[in-house]
């Protein structure tokens, strides 16, 4: 994607997660906001929010079934309800953070902070891409299985993203990263 459309698109983000009001919409329950409130709002066209849902990296938008409505698969700050269905865990799930807060990690757990869960990725090589964002990177190997087996609920959302409400120190294990 080319400048102009990342930093929309990180605009987009910031909006249907985070700041609606930033643009003067609000969200429903399930964290759609209306399509045309969006090209407003963004003073964008329909071609180019189509290729921005298309083309980012993360697939981190959806459109309802008419395409009247749009929101983000996940990552939100504010209180949606984005109709996750619980789901069994492959047997490890990665985390990628920096070294600057591992300490803390083993210490108190990956706790979701001031979304509404925390982000695990079936592969390796996307946790070392999001532990990269936050300094020097540091992949966690989690134990999903045993803590899907202790009761602990896990949801995917429709890009492939694991989530749950908090991961406790003893399911946590550092793997190298190369």
């Amino acid at each position: 994607m080319s400048n102009k459309f990342v930093k929309k698109s990180k605009f987009l983000s910031l909006v249907l997660r985070h700041k609606p009001e930033a643009i003067g919409i609000s969200l429903d329950n399930n964290g759609y906001a209306f399509v045309k409130d969006i090209l407003k709002g963004l003073n964008i066209s329909q071609y180019e929010l189509d290729y921005i849902v298309a083309n980012d990296n993360k697939k981190r938008y959806s459109y309802n079934q008419d395409k009247t409505k749009i929101r983000a698969n996940q990552g939100h700050s504010i209180n949606v309800d984005l109709e996750f269905k619980e789901k069994q865990p492959p047997d490890i799930l990665y985390h990628g953070t920096s070294t600057k807060v591992i300490n803390k990690i083993f210490e108190e757990g990956i706790m979701k902070m001031n979304r509404q869960y925390v982000h695990l990725s079936f592969d390796y090589d996307t946790a070392v891409k999001v532990g990269e964002r936050h300094g020097n990177p540091v992949v966690l190997e989690i134990n999903s299985k045993l803590m899907y087996e202790k009761g602990i609920k896990f949801f995917i959302s429709e890009n492939g993203v694991w989530l749950t409400e908090y991961v406790s120190p003893e399911y946590i294990q550092i793997k190298k990263v190369d």
